[in-house]
């Protein structure tokens, strides 16, 4: 799974819980996107998650 560029978000782990209180593991996948940027004049593709390109930390191309 891929990890954003700028802040390093990735994977998060936890359980499924069900009723009768059965745990077993489970992951959340963030919302990382693969975006072509702007770094120091040039383009560059990077995953970048959608937090990120939200709040503008990421220019893109």
């Amino acid at each position: 799974m891929a990890k954003c560029a700028v802040c390093g978000k990735g994977v998060h782990f936890g359980n499924n819980v069900s009723h009768s209180n059965r745990k077993s593991s489970r992951m959340w996948g963030s919302n990382i996107q693969s975006v072509t940027t702007k770094v120091n004049g040039t383009t560059k593709k990077l995953h970048v998650c959608t937090r990120c390109l939200r709040s503008g930390k990421v220019e893109r191309a």
